[in-house]
């Protein structure tokens, strides 16, 4: 089986018109004028979210600005095709949509500090320039930082169904690693779109070992973990030949585990695969994951 590109890896057809369907939907229901970049693909789902806390808290003054608000009126937030958000931890919270986590674009949302702009910048130029732009361009348009870490701490990261397009990621001050993580969570992203985009509707009852989780998974589960780490080897083969110092050191151990993580899932792979009748994307992630296991 022949490599493909990350750029061409994530080429799949009926993905861009799901979202623009999606977008429009939901227009529809707010009754705005959203456009059809994946950008207005990912502040759709936080207007709509917004929108549903505030009617149930009985806002009428927050509901309208979720209803009128568009992408235009966030320029302060953005970053070329990105939004970038720095919430306070305060400013997070939970609700019956997700257990973990997470914040929703609002009236007195601030601009993320000078600093995290460069940083964010400066990651998402790494995984251009090793051919992951277009993956964090359409899945990650949103990036929400959230606490900053030193390198030898664990970083925890995360993207929700209910806001595709958005990523929440802890950071450091290393593009690279940034680039990293915000690379897996968008293939988290990337990987819902399409299941979504080509009816694939996977089973519960049928689990693998994810060595990742240490624990039997669900297909779908354990797809997304096969997929997601695909593509952060990927990133960090590329990575770390410019790399220097305690970024080069934390690339290789990162590629090294992910070596022991595969080999413990790789077999199974098949398996779960054939509970995906799209062949395209069945393709897709299986050529991820054999390029990913290649010495490397």
């Amino acid at each position: 089986m022949s490599a493909l590109s990350p750029e061409a890896l994530v080429a799949l057809g009926g993905i861009a018109d799901h979202q623009r369907q999606r977008t429009s939907r939901i227009a529809s229901v707010l009754g705005n004028r959203l456009g059809s970049s994946a950008l207005d693909y990912a502040i759709a789902h936080h207007l709509l979210e917004g929108a549903e806390h505030a009617a149930r808290a009985r806002d009428a003054d927050r509901l309208a600005w979720y209803r009128r608000t568009t992408v235009r009126d966030l320029t302060h937030l953005s970053a070329g095709p990105h939004i970038v958000l720095s919430p306070r931890p305060a400013d997070l919270f939970r609700s019956e949509i997700s257990e973990t986590a997470y914040y929703l674009v609002r009236p007195n949302t601030s601009p993320a500090l000078p600093e995290v702009h460069g940083l964010v910048r400066a990651a998402l130029a790494s995984a251009t320039e090793h051919g992951f732009g277009t993956l964090l361009t359409r899945h990650a348009p949103v990036i929400c930082l959230l606490n900053r870490r030193r390198l030898d701490e664990t970083l925890h990261s995360w993207a929700l169904t209910r806001l595709p397009g958005t990523v929440f990621t802890d950071y450091t001050a290393h593009p690279e690693v940034l680039a990293r993580d915000l690379i897996h969570e968008a293939a988290h992203n990337w990987l819902n779109d399409a299941l979504t985009a080509h009816d694939v509707s996977l089973p519960a009852d049928i689990t693998f070992f994810s060595p990742w989780r240490g624990t039997s998974r669900p297909v779908y589960g354990f797809l997304h973990a096969c997929w997601a780490f695909s593509l952060t080897v990927l990133y960090a083969r590329r990575a770390r030949c410019g790399a220097t110092g305690a970024v080069a050191s934390f690339l290789y151990a990162h590629l090294r585990q992910q070596e022991s993580q595969f080999a413990s899932a790789f077999d199974s792979l098949a398996e779960a695969l054939s509970y995906v009748p799209a062949d395209a994307l069945r393709d897709r992630v299986s050529r991820a994951v054999n390029e990913a296991v290649l010495p490397g």
